[in-house]
């Protein structure tokens, strides 16, 4: 023990024996795991909030605003007026009517999805035909109302589906899933790389990215097609599709993750989850929608995936270039603020030389 001057032993050291100040606490606490997983707590529970918020708010009670509809024949006068302004007092919204000639233009109408709806009349009485691949719950609402608007007004009503959904996806909801697959494991895939294999270089990072996507939209596509027969899949369109929108998905979470860190999952998460996902139109049809996200949506990655393989599986040769552009887009966005903010990546290695070991007997 050492003895100070005199004799006495050495007084304990005053910093070491004051509790810390607030500020130590402070500065200590948020050096400490404490605060990062404090902040995750409030995080995830107002994320768990606004998750059901979201997918209630644009699910549970689906309302028309605007239905595209083809007329074939005069529906001013008469019963067909008659049915037209109770269906459009029933469902509490407007009909957009757009004339067509034939019947052959009013259906290839519906093929190029501009049509959700034909309506023409036939004597006394109307024919409605809707289409469940445009919308399953479109044509459900416009069946079953335009069922009881015949009835309460006594004009008869023939109701027809005319591009029913496939038998294995009755609620028209199996293509949903699959893109919402797709999207949730490009950005979980790309967590996994940062967390795994942190030492990856930018260009190999894309690299890995193309590649589960590729292989992961394969694996998505052979299971619901070949494995469960839920949906007869125009395979290699499909599989596209699905990798495209999950290497998408993935750079997305890339690029937040270069830009802000580690809280990247929280605009990747609001952008594809809570606000991609519920507008895509995957589950309700965008005329069901709140008109602002019936139009936000088709401009997301969620929902122009959601777009493309509707086309693909139940409009083939009627393909829009739109929902492939969207696609590419957020991709190429994603992909080019990665690679000019490469350095703020957290993850690559040093590929500087090591130094040069001293000599011997230096």
């Amino acid at each position: 023990m050492n003895e100070a001057p005199g004799g006495g032993t050495d007084a304990v050291h005053g910093a070491h024996g004051r509790p810390p100040t607030r500020a130590e606490k402070w500065a200590a606490f948020k050096k400490s795991p404490f605060l990062p997983a404090l902040v995750l707590v409030f995080i995830l529970a107002l994320a768990a909030g606004l998750f059901a918020g979201s997918y209630t708010y644009t699910m549970a009670n689906p309302t028309p605003h605007r239905v595209p509809t083809a007329v074939v024949g005069d529906m001013a006068a008469g019963s067909g007026r008659t049915f037209v302004t109770g269906l459009e007092k029933a469902l509490n919204t407007s009909l957009v009517l757009t004339r067509y000639a034939t019947d052959a233009e009013a259906r290839e109408a519906v093929e190029e999805q501009e049509e959700f709806a034909i309506l023409r009349t036939r004597g006394t009485g109307v024919e409605l035909d809707v289409a469940g691949a445009s919308g399953a719950s479109v044509a459900q609402v416009l069946a079953e109302t335009g069922a009881k608007v015949g009835q309460r007004t006594g004009v008869p009503v023939v109701i027809r589906d005319i591009k029913p959904l496939q038998d294995g996806d009755p609620r028209g909801l199996a293509l949903f899933y699959i893109s919402l697959a797709a999207v949730i494991i490009g950005f979980v895939g790309a967590i996994q790389l940062s967390v795994h294999a942190r030492a990856l270089d930018p260009a190999e990072r894309i690299a890995f990215t193309v590649a589960y996507s590729l292989l992961g939209a394969f694996a998505i596509a052979a299971v619901v097609d070949w494995l469960l027969g839920a949906l007869d899949l125009p395979f290699v369109e499909s599989w596209l599709i699905l990798a495209l929108t999950m290497f998408t998905s993935g750079m997305v979470f890339t690029m937040f993750n270069t830009l802000i860190g580690r809280w990247a999952m929280l605009p990747t998460w609001g952008l594809m989850v809570l606000l991609g996902n519920p507008s895509s139109g995957g589950a309700v049809s965008w005329p069901l929608l709140p008109s602002a996200l019936g139009h936000i949506g088709q401009w997301l990655p969620p929902g122009a995936s959601v777009n493309a393989q509707h086309t693909a599986v139940y409009f083939q040769g009627h393909q829009h270039f739109f929902p492939f552009l969207v696609l590419a887009a957020w991709a190429l966005v994603s992909c080019t603020v990665f690679w000019v903010y490469r350095h703020r990546h957290p993850g690559g290695r040093d590929r500087a030389p090591a130094h040069a070991a001293a000599p011997a007997g230096a």
